[in-house]
């Protein structure tokens, strides 16, 4: 977290600690109506968690409380061992409108996948379990996804990019995408601006538990772009991405920034995806055998 982040960090955590339960339901609710919102189509907000951030991810769950999309259902998927270490921040917030559900697994896919096998027709909205979303993060996706109903729209994305002999680059190579409303089959949806996927987007076989473990095991995103491109569906950067979500402060981070980028564990697991399913480095089409 760059220092220049302190203050707005700690402005919008006051801000969220601030608001009681009824009082984050009502907002949403007053922010909705003035938007013209209340009725916008639902959709299920899946995230999960580790350990050493319990202590902070309350404050992720309340920003996601005070959207303008009320109608979003959140579930917050955690194994069973952090069952008896949740503290009362988070698990006073339990309500119709957020649910804590246990699943015997750590990998970060469970963000996705366990949603995708118990809410099979709903549109799924992931997020990161250490940031601090603002009060349209998630109605700025609805949005594109009522004009692009097919579509998985995410807020940031990278291009997945090769040299000039066709081999795929260092991802710390990969560009952020800086066009807006954009489709494109190279652009690699990142999962902590929030990413919308519409029912029956990804390949089936995306909650294969032994093929994500075994390709790609620290590199979700990775693995839900396979899906998505072996599965036809086009990606878009959203038309309104608005400001990069709030770091909380002391929320530590996992171990999977340092394996994937500093020493280059995505272009690995990316390497390994698409030899497993002769697929083209840069999504331009499956290789010929």
């Amino acid at each position: 977290m760059k220092i220049k982040e302190y203050p707005r960090s700690i402005i919008r955590a006051l801000y969220l600690k601030s608001q009681g339960l009824s009082k984050l339901d009502k907002l949403g609710r007053q922010l909705a109506s003035a938007n013209g919102e209340l009725q916008r189509t639902p959709c299920l907000v899946s995230l999960t968690s580790i350990p050493q951030r319990l202590e902070y991810i309350h404050l992720t769950i309340r920003s996601l409380l005070c959207q303008n999309d009320v109608s979003a259902r959140i579930v917050l998927w955690l194994n069973h061992e952090l069952r008896e270490l949740l503290p009362r921040s988070l698990t006073k917030l339990q309500s119709e409108r957020f649910e804590i559900i246990f699943k015997n697994q750590f990998s970060s896919h469970r963000k996705l996948v366990f949603s995708l096998d118990e809410f099979k027709q709903s549109i799924i909205v992931t997020c990161d379990d250490d940031l601090m979303y603002d009060s349209t993060w998630l109605s700025r996706l609805v949005r594109d996804h009522e004009r692009f109903p097919n579509d998985i729209i995410a807020h940031e994305c990278r291009e997945i990019s090769i040299d000039a002999r066709g081999e795929l680059l260092p991802y710390q190579l990969w560009p952020t995408s800086i066009a807006k409303d954009y489709s494109s089959p190279n652009l690699l949806p990142v999962g902590y601006g929030g990413v919308l996927y519409p029912p029956r987007a990804l390949h089936g076989d995306v909650t294969n538990q032994e093929l994500y473990m075994r390709l790609a095991p620290k590199a979700d995103d990775l693995w839900f772009k396979a899906m998505s491109f072996l599965n036809g569906t086009s990606v878009r950067r959203s038309s309104n991405p608005g400001k990069k979500p709030v770091p909380i402060i002391g929320a530590k981070g996992s171990s999977l920034a340092k394996t994937n980028i500093l020493q280059d564990g995505n272009r690995i697991q990316w390497e390994a995806i698409c030899e497993h399913y002769d697929l083209a480095p840069d999504c331009r089409g499956i290789v010929d055998s």
